[in-house]
């Protein structure tokens, strides 16, 4: 079993660093250890009336400093009460949960999509192979994209058109004509899915880091179920557990 951990974090820095989109990092005792890229973190709010954890994609690990960078969207009260957070202040965290990206050494896509875009950095950190990182943001609010062009070639799609590529990930990575071994990928469902049928028609290895509510984030409640071509032994459905056997699959092994 993947060792995973309860502790009280302390808060090293918070910034916003798009509208609505927040940088925090935050110190650890265990779960920074431990972590692997494509795993999660939950997060539990001070408030008592909010009993269920928010879960938060890792987006870079410091094995040496024992932290943890988190990239994350209000999306509600208890993304609103994360963000109200000072340096010094403590949050209740569990983690590192689910299961991560395999790094595999082929000519590689990294593509990340709005607030899948974090997950993807410390990916690219880790990879040891050639990369090309495609972002999609919704318009000019861009963020992290300092930190991406670091690690590989950068190239970006805005529904807009404001920044790169008019449109998607996929009208950027043919505009550009470019091509790979693996595709590596987090973001919504629609891009996922469109994803997941490029590199079926293209013979290319995909691995997908999927984007469900989730209530407990261990694997008990049966929340974030998603469909699978195989039959779960869990559950003994075609049913995966997006908390737990994933977030990321072989697209192939999911349906989206």
């Amino acid at each position: 079993m993947a060792e995973k951990f309860k502790e009280q974090a302390v808060i090293i820095s918070q910034e916003e660093i798009a509208p609505a989109i927040y940088s925090l990092w935050i110190k650890t005792d265990k779960i920074a250890q431990y972590a692997k890229a494509g795993q999660f973190i939950s997060i539990y709010c001070d408030d008592g009336s909010r009993l269920l954890p928010r879960p938060i994609s890792i987006c870079e690990i410091d094995k040496e400093d024992s932290a943890l960078h988190l990239v994350y969207r209000i999306a509600g009260k208890g993304t609103a009460e994360f963000s109200e957070k000072q340096t010094g202040d403590h949050l209740s965290v569990m983690g590192p949960l689910g299961n991560g990206f395999p790094l595999k050494g082929k000519k590689a896509f990294l593509i990340g999509g709005g607030i899948g875009i974090p997950p993807i950095l410390e990916l690219a950190k880790q990879l040891n192979c050639e990369k090309q990182i495609i972002l999609g943001y919704r318009n000019s609010d861009m963020f992290l994209l300092d930190e991406f062009k670091k690690q590989g070639e950068v190239y970006i799609a805005t529904e807009d058109g404001s920044v790169g590529t008019k449109g998607n990930v996929l009208d950027a990575i043919r505009e550009n004509a470019l091509d790979a071994e693996v595709i590596y990928a987090c973001g919504p469902t629609p891009m996922l899915r469109a994803l997941k049928n490029y590199a079926a028609e293209n013979h290319i290895e995909c691995w997908i880091s999927m984007e469900e509510k989730m209530a407990c984030g261990i694997g008990a409640c049966l929340a974030c179920v998603c469909k699978s071509k195989e039959v779960d032994g869990h559950t003994n459905v075609h049913n995966k557990r997006v908390c737990k056997e994933g977030p990321v699959f072989l697209a192939e092994e999911v349906e989206l």
